[in-house]
Order: C-alpha cells, then sequence, then structure tokens
C-alpha cells in the first residue's frame, strides 16, 4: 500500500498501459468514462472481457494471460469476490504489473495478501480516473 500521495504519483507517471478488467463500453457506466479517460490522457488500453470481442474501438481479450503487450496497471471494475481469481492471474504472469487497482467501492484482503511479497501495489477502494487527475492534471 502507498504512505502518500507522492509515492502514487511517481508510481503513475512510470505507466503507460492499463488493462482494464471488466471493460465494456456502455455510455454513461463507471467503466466506460474512467476508460475514455485514460484513452484521452494517452494510455494505452487492453479491454479485458471474456465474452466482448471490442470495447471502445479496441481489440479486447478474455483473460489477463491473452493482453498481448505489458501491463503496467490492471484496473478491476468486477466485484470483490472476483478479485482473488484475478489476484492469482496476476501472480501467474512472466511480467508483473506495476499496480493492482481496484476501483472504488472494491476491496479485497485475500486479493492484497495473494499479491503480498511481490513486487505489485495494490490499491483498494479508490477510482484511478479521479486519483490520475487529482496527481497528475
Amino acid at each position: 500500500m502507498l504512505e502518500n500521495d507522492s509515492a502514487l504519483r511517481a508510481l503513475l507517471r512510470q505507466c503507460r498501459s492499463v488493462a482494464v478488467v471488466g471493460a465494456k463500453d456502455r455510455p454513461g457506466s463507471p467503466v466506460d468514462g474512467v476508460g475514455r479517460y485514460l484513452l484521452q490522457a494517452g494510455l494505452t488500453l487492453y479491454p479485458v472481457h471474456p465474452v466482448r470481442k471490442t470495447v471502445w474501438g479496441l481489440a479486447a481479450y478474455p483473460s489477463l494471460a491473452d493482453v498481448p503487450g505489458p501491463i503496467d496497471i490492471v484496473d478491476l471494475f468486477r466485484a470483490p469476490e472476483h478479485c482473488p481469481a484475478h489476484a492469482r492471474e496476476v501472480a501467474a504472469l512472466a511480467v508483473s504489473p506495476k499496480i493492482f487497482w481496484m476501483q472504488s467501492g472494491i476491496a479485497s484482503p485475500e486479493a492484497r495478501a495473494i499479491l503480498a511479497g511481490r513486487p505489485i501495489t495494490v490499491v483498494e477502494d479508490r477510482c484511478l480516473m479521479v486519483e490520475h487527475q487529482r496527481l497528475l492534471a
């Protein structure tokens, strides 16, 4: 966990790619607003959804393991009970992301425990868009 804003700001400055788990481009949905913001901010997005083929005009991937490029941030728009499975998915990746981010209202002590001891910062119950705007705008 990060102790302060300056540590999170420094970490976010290093991040260029985001895998958005639970990605949907349904207008008005929180994930749609965040995804469109991240695209406008110049980040590379990898929508992850088990069924959808495209999101935001981008190819969607059924799982994190299927994402073809490096992932700096795994941004979860999934209910807390699904977070441990995604943490295990992240733990199995050949290259670890810098951040495992659970959006506002989402926290998982089990997911945090799965990733403990790895070089991955776990963020819970915070909106990536809000924090990005606040710290980097």
